[in-house]
């Protein structure tokens, strides 16, 4: 033992020690002890009403790892089975069905499909209402499923129909305000072709030729005033078994002849110089010089 170490123990034995020395206590007693007990219990059924209704909403809700509810995430995208609906705007890049189910997009009011660019700029929309469907783009098209085909098309200049054929089943046909362009007006089996301007006159026109063809049945053309057929350069040409005039004015040259009108058969037509055609009774020559008054009539 070294001599700091000996002065250092005999000092300590030396000191006096107090005979009724207090001890204090070490913790929490009393009321404070009673709190913390209350605390730690209450922070406890905290605890396990949390974890109770965190697997209640994880039940109802039908969380898995997968997703929750009628919403799976797969590799594709995002998968939703059943009916859902979305209070706020849906961005996606592609929506379709099932297989071997519809798609269906049900809104109270309407339906808007917008289509925008890279700035934002609305560049289509389409919008399903209650009274009409509206779109609004450069150009609309209808293709067909098949090939693709286009089968209506429509932009600010022209619309265009690509169908074989153009059914109009309305009780009153086919209306145009101004003239229509097509190589084929055909009406269907068994059905008559009729074309109509009830108030106006009706047209055709075609640089080389309009043709009028009734393979197996009569052409009729009706008209309430005149009908007028003329060629600037060529001919009008009428081949037939028998072409017949009917109604047409019958003059007579002579009083004889004019008595005998009742036992007239035979008749010679004539022209006046207006295009006006009349009959007159045939004789041994020409009789139209003798009834040309009838070219004066009204």
């Amino acid at each position: 033992m070294t001599r700091e170490q000996y002065i250092l123990a005999t000092q300590q034995n030396n000191l006096p020690r107090p005979e009724n020395a207090q001890l204090y206590p070490v913790g929490i007693y009393g009321w404070r002890k009673r709190c913390l007990y209350f605390f730690v219990l209450l922070l406890l059924v905290t605890m396990i009403v949390n974890l109770a209704m965190t697997i209640w909403i994880l039940k109802v809700m039908n969380f898995t790892v997968d997703g929750m509810g009628n919403l799976r995430v797969t590799k594709k995208g995002i998968r939703l089975e059943g009916i859902s609906e979305f209070l706020l705007p849906l961005y996606v890049k592609e929506i379709h069905s099932r297989k071997d189910s519809p798609l269906v997009l049900q809104s109270d009011r309407n339906v808007t499909v917008n289509a925008r660019n890279h700035m934002g700029q609305l560049t289509g929309q389409l919008t399903v209402g209650a009274e009409a469907v509206e779109a609004q783009c450069k150009r609309f098209e209808v293709r067909a499923s098949e090939d693709g085909r286009v089968l209506f098309s429509a932009d600010e200049d022209e619309i265009t129909i690509g169908a074989e054929k153009l059914k109009v089943t309305g009780t009153e046909g086919a209306v145009f305000g101004h003239s229509v362009e097509t190589p084929h007006i055909r009406a269907e089996p068994s059905q008559d072709l009729r074309l109509e301007s009830p108030t106006r006159s009706l047209k055709m026109e075609a640089p080389r030729g309009v043709q009028v063809s009734a393979a197996a049945g009569d052409f009729k053309a009706t008209c309430r005033k005149e009908l007028h057929l003329q060629s600037t350069e060529g001919e009008i040409f009428l081949n037939a078994d028998s072409i017949r005039l009917g109604n047409l004015p019958i003059g007579s040259f002579s009083p004889s002849t004019s008595s005998s009108n009742s036992r007239q058969t035979v008749y010679e037509l004539c022209v006046c110089p207006n295009g006006k055609l009349y009959l007159s009774p045939a004789g041994v020559g020409s009789t139209c010089q003798s009834s040309s008054s009838i070219c004066l009539w009204n």
